[in-house]
């Protein structure tokens, strides 16, 4: 039937009908397009979340929590559908993983891939907005034996995603223990563990044609560890050095003031040797313990606070590596909550800004860092007396402090707030600190011939005020060391920066059509 012969209203209800049709079908696109725009064009701070956790939470109790804090990118390390479920239309973008153990079935079966999308992928987006996949985790160095299907299975999986048409909404890689780098110091010399060339090539290749990210998992402290004497603890926690300090690349003569950059770096070097460059790097784990066992003396509060508060803030900089200014790789802290439930030692159970029952295990300071909030309520920090250092010595530095440097240690005098313990440690710390708030915090200004170091937690105790606490509230103070839930997680905060735009057209589009119904349903109602 010819529309000129259709009842006038009629004729309006299908034109309607139509364009209703088409907004849905508009709409569908813009929100993908949403999507593909958000595709982290600016570097981003997420945290991975792992469930060995005793009394877990559920699912919508820690979306409600990464919520509340403002977390914006996480790092599943498989796909929990209750997770998935409970994070549709929260907006905030998910990396989900396949578990080693499934890597078999996956590398083996296109079929077994394809049924792995539709109901770990398709089911759940865009409402749940997952960005990327990793497939399995370090397996060249802790499964080795699945090496050969590595590769096969994130084709598999690309092939999928593919067919679903989601491929370039979504990217695939895998992540690396940094151990398959060999000699990464100086990055320049840095290349792939050799025995891997049969897994790395074929990857490399398929990152580059898929734009995916090279994947590493990447600590600053198991390097400190290790080579301790040879890489100062400063450099580890992007504490500023003077250059004599810094780390040189002999030959590239670039210098690097902190571990991870040399590390990411090393990946970049390590590519460069097959002949890739047009790979980005994607730290997907780093971090640094707030506790350990004796043999672990710097896995400690003040320098797991330090670390993650300094890294946060350099990815959030955007100042890239000094091989690559204009590239700064995004980092997935580690971790959300500290798993207990692991095996020793005690550093492993201890990676965690949270507690199970979401009390902080200690405020970062990021404060200032452009757009980005974090869990701290002060932005405060002191200056005190390093462990393990000689009195003699102490001595010698308070004495400055006191004399030269023109700090006020009245309160360290007999029978003053801070005189208990007497002792020189204490009246050091209390002199120290002094000098580095009268000096406005300034960088180096907490140094005393390196028997001194900056810490974010406050060395008051009982009436004796620091001078760093002097400048604060009581209530001020007390809300920045509190453990309870509600505090924490009003000042707990952990943003990622993303963009988030749409296009004037698409607005114009969406107006237009608004319009249009509108007047739609006016002449069809007065037609009627």
């Amino acid at each position: 039937m010819a529309l000129s012969k259709l009842p006038l209203s009629t004729t309006f209800f299908l034109l309607y009908t139509s364009l209703f049709t088409i907004s849905q079908a508009l709409s569908s696109k813009i929100a993908v397009a949403q999507i593909k725009d958000q595709q982290d064009n600016e570097p981003f701070v997420g945290i991975n979340i792992g469930v060995d956790v005793s009394n877990l939470m559920s699912a919508t109790e820690i979306v409600s929590l990464l919520q509340f804090q403002k977390v914006t990118h996480i790092r599943l390390y498989d796909a929990d559908p209750d997770m998935l479920k409970a994070l549709a239309k929260t907006k905030i973008r998910v990396l989900i993983s396949v578990p080693n153990n499934q890597l078999l079935a996956i590398g083996s079966s296109n079929a077994t891939a394809a049924s792995w999308i539709g109901k770990n992928v398709v089911a759940y987006y865009p409402q749940t907005v997952i960005t990327a996949i990793a497939v399995g985790d370090e397996v060249l160095t802790t499964v080795p034996s699945s090496a050969p299907l590595l590769v096969p299975a994130i084709e598999s999986l690309y092939s999928a995603l593919v067919a679903a048409n989601l491929h370039n909404q979504i990217k695939i890689s895998t992540p690396h223990s940094a151990s398959i780098i060999l000699d990464p110091f100086p990055p320049s010399q840095a290349f792939f563990n050799q025995s891997w060339s049969s897994v790395m090539q074929p990857l490399l290749q398929f990152l580059s044609k898929t734009g995916s990210p090279l994947m590493m998992n990447l600590y600053p402290y198991y390097v400190f560890m290790q080579n301790k004497g040879v890489v100062p603890l400063e450099n580890s926690l992007f504490k500023p050095l003077t250059p004599s300090k810094e780390m040189v690349d002999p030959n590239t003569l670039l210098h690097y003031t902190n571990v991870l950059d040399a590390m990411v770096d090393a990946a970049y070097y390590s590519m460069k040797n097959f002949n890739f460059t047009d790979v980005v790097v994607l730290v997907t784990e780093s971090g640094w313990p707030s506790k350990g066992d004796s043999k672990e003396p710097y896995a400690t509060i003040d320098n797991a606070d330090t670390y993650n508060s300094n890294m946060i803030k350099h990815v959030l900089d955007q100042s890239g590596t000094p091989l690559h200014p204009e590239i700064t790789s995004s980092v997935y802290l580690y971790e959300l909550f500290n798993e207990d439930l692991r095996s020793p030692p005690v550093s492993e159970a201890n990676w965690g800004l949270f507690y199970a029952n979401a009390t902080p295990v200690y405020l970062l300071h990021v404060s200032g860092s452009g757009t980005f909030l974090a869990n701290d309520t002060t932005n405060q920090t002191y200056c005190i007396v390093m462990d393990g250092v000689d009195s003699k010595t102490l001595q010698a530095a308070l004495d400055w402090a006191c004399g030269p440097g023109q700090a006020n240690c009245s309160e360290i005098q007999p029978g003053e707030n801070c005189y208990q313990p007497n002792n020189v440690k204490n009246h050091a710390s209390y002199a120290f600190d002094s000098y580095y708030q009268k000096e406005g915090r300034a960088a180096g200004s907490c140094d005393f011939k390196g028997v001194a170091m900056i810490t974010t937690t406050d060395p008051s105790h009982g009436s004796c005020i620091f001078p760093g606490s002097k400048k604060t509230t009581k209530k001020t103070r007390t809300v920045a060391n509190t453990t309870t839930p509600s505090n924490a997680a009003g000042g707990s905060r952990l943003i990622s920066i993303r963009s988030s735009r749409i296009s004037a057209m698409d607005k114009a589009l969406q107006a237009f059509l608004t319009i249009i119904f509108s007047i739609l349903l006016h002449i069809t109602f007065v037609v009627s």
